[in-house]
């Protein structure tokens, strides 16, 4: 992870202004999704450097501990090794950025990557994972127990009636309570960008997220019904430029939900390279947040190695 952002007071004043134009991101949005996408070693190399943000996730009902040792093994080892040795990529430690579990799951996934050798942290939701809906206090609770279990960063969801009902200095008070909460872990804000009514809304959440300490601002749980899109993209890659030309503190991101194939994660490199510039196309700033990327993007080099896409089953979990 980068530095941590120590945020600011909060300040209204610049965003209680704010108003998106939403018809000009949307056109924005469509011309990158028209754009030609890079191919062959470029597009390989692109889709490695995308593997290594993935923060590989199980919010399951029926995650067990089998599951997270099968989830964790692949997140130390995302791409087949003789796949990584014709590229003479087999020593260069690629790994996923983190393994991303709900707050009972943690210590498994601890234990896991410890078994296979990994260093790569354990995120775990909290806060009342999808919608928030729990009383403070035992948000706070959620928060301690994944921390004291082993989680080296947090992915808090915010309440979403406070940006609906625009109480932005408690949707702050919540925030700043949550980054105390984490203590050393890194904290990542989900906003439920789906359920917040506007792309001012979006904008304005993000830059509250990020005056209260958020490390990392994130599109959705990917339990709601329209998860991580481009123009909600826009506007918080732009909100963070903003925010780090008033403070200087670099802020990461993070769409999750509905980010399934190779190519949906070459769009948001893009994007990204585009909004924010090479500097945060690495994991301490930018991940992606997903659960079966990681199968299709490995299809893909299989497909640039040998010509020829394999089966799933060819390329296995663990």
């Amino acid at each position: 992870m980068s530095a941590r952002n120590p945020g600011m007071e909060l300040d209204l004043g610049c965003i209680s202004k704010v108003q998106v134009n939403q018809p000009a991101i949307i056109r924005h949005a469509e011309q990158i999704q028209k754009r030609r996408t890079v191919k062959k070693d470029w597009q390989a190399a692109w889709l490695l450097r995308a593997v290594t943000c993935i923060d590989l996730t199980t919010l399951s009902g029926d995650d067990t501990p089998s599951n997270i040792h099968r989830l964790c093994y692949k997140a130390a080892h995302p791409i087949r090794e003789d796949l990584l040795r014709v590229m003479d990529m087999q020593d260069k430690g690629i790994t996923t950025a983190a393994v991303c579990v709900y707050p009972a799951r943690v210590a498994d996934s601890v234990k896991a990557l410890k078994a296979a050798g990994c260093n790569i942290p354990v995120a775990s939701v909290a806060t009342g994972f999808p919608a928030g809906q729990t009383p403070l206090q035992t948000k706070l609770d959620e928060i301690r127990i994944a921390v004291e279990d082993g989680a080296r960063e947090i992915d808090i969801v915010i309440s979403r009636t406070l940006v609906l009902t625009g109480q932005w200095e408690g949707l702050y008070e919540e925030i700043r309570q949550f980054r105390q909460a984490c203590g050393d872990a890194h904290m990542k804000t989900i906003l439920g960008t789906g359920e917040l009514g506007s792309l001012t809304n979006v904008y304005k959440a993000s830059m509250v997220a990020m005056m209260a300490g958020s490390d990392f601002i994130k599109t959705s749980t990917g339990k709601e019904a329209v998860n991580a899109t481009l123009p909600v993209g826009i506007v918080m890659l732009r909100a963070i430029r903003d925010f780090y030309w008033k403070t200087g503190n670099k802020v990461g991101f993070k769409p999750a939900g509905g980010i399934r194939t190779a190519k949906d994660a070459l769009t948001w490199l893009m994007l990204m390279k585009e909004e924010l510039g090479d500097e945060w196309l690495k994991p301490e700033l930018f991940r992606l947040g997903a659960s079966s990327l990681l199968a299709d993007i490995e299809r893909q080099i299989y497909h640039h190695v040998t010509g020829r896409y394999a089966a799933y089953h060819n390329l296995a979990m663990a």
